[in-house]
């Protein structure tokens, strides 16, 4: 049977443990936010026809024009990525 003292030793150890997990969750939280602010600008032509039928699906899923052009590129090089 364990002591008072090992048992708050132990404990001790499991939250310095979860402490040190927590920072590094925090870390890696923070690079995808740095990663993400680097984000690159880049113009783009579309015709009016085009950008209207975007700005429609673009609200039905709640987006903006830029998010919903962004998540289609993003979903077309995951299916190419699959290939």
């Amino acid at each position: 049977m364990l002591t008072t003292e090992e048992r708050e030793a132990a404990l001790k150890k499991r939250l310095e443990h979860l402490a040190a997990m927590e920072a590094e969750v925090r870390k890696k939280e923070r690079e995808l936010k740095e990663k993400e602010k680097a984000k690159k600008q880049v113009p783009l032509r579309l015709s009016a026809s085009l950008w209207e039928e975007l700005a429609a699906w673009a609200e039905e899923d709640f987006r903006s024009v830029n998010g919903q052009i962004e998540y289609l590129l993003a979903e077309c090089v995951k299916q190419k990525r699959k290939k």
